[in-house]
């Protein structure tokens, strides 16, 4: 698979699937039993449940899960068996064949199915005298979205789809989210002894214990990154369960030079934030073409404007005064480009004019508080070193005699042990806050809708229920 397409949605095909009429409960069967097409269904036009759903209703089990039985049930007997799932399983069904639309000897359903399912559809379709026809897409339609889910990947996919479900247009920006989501954590967390520890978690997590854990399971590659990425950067702090001085640092200790910290946590904002209008940029075009990204202020005008301001910067601090009369020029073209897009957007005439002057400034003053949002890198980072070194500080003083130093123990570990919960905590949702609403603001514009493939668990008996029509065994579920 070429590199581009892992990073694009799965391509979707807008079909029919047709079958005849006395076909149409094994195609419907096979259907739900591969999963493969989503099917358009609409609420039934006299807004009257049918009989399944009325047995359904009369068991009182509207949360059930459902289940498809192969051959038709008598819906009596399941009504009496309490089987609600297969009544569910039933509802199910009327309503995608009430759905169809039907002659008197061939029914066709309307769908979407991954183009790369469409042939093995045919396939194995044809075999019941069905058929898949391609249908053009109609205009406007918004095609559902299926991501391509990699192993560890899986997490960071879920943690996207928390925010928004990506557009069938746009590119997956989950690599970018899973880098971002790590780094940040990291620089908040920086310890190497903390990130071994979450690193220990992620490997109990994977191996499923203790049981009490084991719904976490999946999200063992988050927490084990992020554990990395947090005794990475505590070997550039020489921090281990603080500074012990078990290690030296690589770089520098976090409270020796915060303000250092500061500039750079803000320079790495800067940078996510660059590849964010990357990202921008090639779904705006994407979505709506070239001219449509060129006046987005989440396209290139707005990727204009943040460069402008990050020449101006530059030229300011290194007095390059060259630089800061480029920087005026392309500030004042991502001014121009912004203002007529939001003028556009804003329905044009004169009336736009104040509401895009008004968007304009609002943007600009996100763009400079977006860059300073990233100082709670360090903010949060230097927390985290000074509580360490605080709990350093006290077992260190309390250290002498017997008791002094199993005093000086209990500090130690239960110091570690707060900061630990708390800080892994903050950081936790601290890099979730600025990925969600620094990142992913530039990335989406619109939200797109899942792809929910026509899916139920089909059984082909219904042992030990009675069969339809098997006076004898319902005899025997009455007496039982």
């Amino acid at each position: 698979m070429p590199s581009s397409d892992r990073l694009e949605p799965v391509r979707m095909s807008r079909i029919a699937v047709v079958a005849p009429v006395v076909a149409l409960r094994p195609v419907l069967v096979r259907l739900a039993d591969a999963g493969a097409v989503e099917i358009e269904t609409v609420p039934s036009p006299d807004g009257v449940p049918g009989p399944a759903a009325r047995a359904l209703q009369r068991l009182g089990h509207g949360d059930v899960a459902p289940v498809l039985v192969a051959e038709p049930p008598d819906l009596d007997e399941l009504e009496h068996a309490g089987r609600a799932d297969l009544l569910a399983g039933e509802a199910a069904f009327d309503q995608v064949v009430s759905s169809a639309v039907t002659t008197p000897e061939v029914a066709a359903l309307a769908g979407w199915a991954p183009v790369e399912a469409v042939p093995d559809l045919r396939s194995w379709l044809s075999e019941l005298g069905a058929a898949v026809v391609p249908l053009p897409r109609p205009r406007g339609a918004l095609v559902p979205t299926l991501l391509r889910r990699r192993g560890g990947e899986r997490p960071f996919t879920t943690l996207v789809e928390t925010y928004a479900t990506v557009p069938y247009a746009d590119i997956d920006p989950t690599p970018f989210a899973a880098v971002a989501y790590v780094l940040m954590f990291g620089l908040m967390f920086g310890d190497v002894g903390h990130g071994l520890l979450l690193v220990l978690v992620a490997l109990l997590l994977l191996a499923g214990r203790p049981r009490s854990l084991a719904r976490f399971h999946a999200a063992w590659p988050v927490v084990g990154a992020a554990g990395l990425a947090a005794a990475c950067t505590g070997l550039l702090f020489g921090e281990f369960f603080g500074p012990t001085g078990v290690i030296e640092p690589l770089w520098m200790s976090p409270l020796s030079d915060p303000v250092l910290l500061l500039l750079v946590t803000m320079a790495i904002g800067a940078v996510l934030l660059s590849v964010a209008y990357a990202i921008g940029i090639v779904n705006r075009v994407r979505e709506g073409g070239w001219r449509y990204a060129l006046y987005a202020p989440t396209g290139i005008a707005g990727a204009t404007l943040f460069l402008g301001a990050g020449l101006l910067v530059a030229g300011l601090v290194y007095a390059v005064e060259p630089l800061v009369v480029v920087s005026a020029f392309v500030i004042t073209a991502g001014l121009v480009l912004s203002f007529i897009g939001l003028h556009t957007a804003a329905g044009g005439g004169g009336a736009a004019i104040g509401e895009a002057a008004v968007e304009l400034a609002n943007g600009v003053i996100r763009l400079g508080a977006n860059v300073v949002s990233f100082a709670r890198l360090a903010a949060f980072g230097l927390t985290h070193a000074a509580i360490l070194a605080m709990v350093w500080a006290a077992a260190t003083a309390l250290w002498g005699g017997v008791v002094g130093s199993l005093v000086a123990v209990v500090v130690f570990l239960l110091g570690n042990a707060l900061a630990f919960l708390l800080e892994a905590l903050v950081a936790g949702v601290q890099a979730l806050r600025l990925e969600y609403y620094e990142l992913f603001s530039r990335v989406f514009t619109s939200e797109g809708r899942p792809f929910r493939p026509w899916h139920l668990p089909v059984v082909h008996e219904t042992d030990p229920l009675p069969a339809p029509g098997s006076g004898a065994h319902a005899d025997k579920e009455m007496s039982s």
